[in-house]
């Protein structure tokens, strides 16, 4: 009993480890990314009140140019106002948009729902088909469908996000007429008239884009892994007992290679939220990627530091649920204090 007591006391103890290291490695790459984007935002060429005043720059006296910098704060020097933002985002408060004129935490809510269901979608898909089709190709190496999935992949691998957007744009709104040429909702319509399928509808061209450009880094990487698992000795020996196809993937190969893929795929939240910036903007998808690129090129400097650390938290949490995985689904990294 009490071997078995000191083994769950020092799991504990390693587990508490672990999740203060990840906690620490946050509060670290928060510091970092609010410190370099800021530091970015002021060397950018945009006049922030330039950006804010609009189609009426000729009609806006250099007097009300002083009252719009004072009420924004853009009259004190770059490190107080910085110093300012911070103390105020430890309280909770992350600034009032330029652009929108309401909190910043408005905005992201607002436009945060969306981003999820369509990175989320799009995040499962990608997922799904680019490990079954790794698995396929590898269970089937050197014949015609595994040249197949290996074209496919390396192809869309070195393909833009944005041109594959413009490319489905193109052919299923344009030309067929499927699909809604953008936006996240019919243009016109009361937001209590839009339904379900509305959103349905206006979502698919953009998830579509987005996973099929997804796929190829999770179906290479578990072909690669499985055809590994494949020669291995232990899997030709169970070739030897008669076991084949299906079976012995099933019992020999899924564990060695799920572990991979997951990680691969919780690992690719950046990558995932990158392609989102691009399909929105093409797409004109009210999401948090459209709301970022729309702050950056108008100088709203509250609005902008919040989406990226947004977008931070979003990727840490994938690489955090990737390890979390990896501990639950193999007990010897928990029991090593690894990671």
């Amino acid at each position: 009993m009490e071997g078995i007591e000191k083994q769950g006391w020092i799991l504990q103890n390693r587990t508490a480890a672990f999740w203060g290291r990840k906690a620490i490695r946050l509060l670290s790459l928060l510091f970092a990314v609010s410190v370099i984007s800021f530091w970015l935002v002021e060397q950018s060429p945009i006049d922030p009140i330039q950006a804010y005043v609009g189609a009426d720059a000729m009609k806006v006296s250099p007097e009300q140019r002083v009252l719009i910098a004072e009420y924004w704060g853009l009259d004190k020097p770059p490190v107080e106002r910085f110093l300012r933002w911070g103390s105020a985002l430890l309280r909770g408060d992350l600034g009032t948009s330029m652009i929108h004129r309401i909190p910043v935490v408005e905005v992201i809510g607002e436009r945060f729902m969306n981003s999820v269901a369509l990175m989320g979608v799009s995040w499962l898909l990608s997922g799904v088909i680019g490990f079954v089709a790794g698995t396929v190709a590898a269970m089937n190496k050197d014949k015609w469908i595994d040249r197949l999935i290996k074209w496919y992949c390396y192809t869309l691998a070195s393909t833009p996000t944005f041109w594959l957007g413009l490319l489905l744009l193109i052919v299923f709104a344009v030309w067929l007429g499927w699909f809604p040429v953008g936006l996240g909702v019919p243009a016109g319509v009361l937001a209590e008239d839009v339904t379900f399928a509305d959103r349905v509808q206006h979502m698919i061209l953009p998830a579509l884009t987005l996973s099929v450009v997804g796929i190829s880094n999770i179906a290479l990487h578990t072909r690669q892994k499985l055809n590994e698992v494949l020669t291995s000795d232990y899997v030709l020996f169970a070739r030897a007992r008669g076991e084949s196809g299906f079976r012995l993937f099933w019992r020999h190969g899924l564990r060695n290679v799920a572990l991979p893929a997951i990680s691969l795929q919780f690992t690719s939240f950046s990558e995932l939220f990158g392609g989102a910036v691009l399909a929105e903007q093409v797409f004109a998808y009210p999401g948090l990627g459209q709301a970022t690129v729309e702050a950056g090129l108008r100088g709203d400097v509250p609005l902008l530091l919040g989406m990226v650390l947004c977008s931070s938290l979003f990727v840490f949490t994938g690489n955090a649920v990737a390890d979390l995985i990896y501990r639950l689904v193999d007990p010897r990294l928990a029991a090593g204090g690894s990671r």
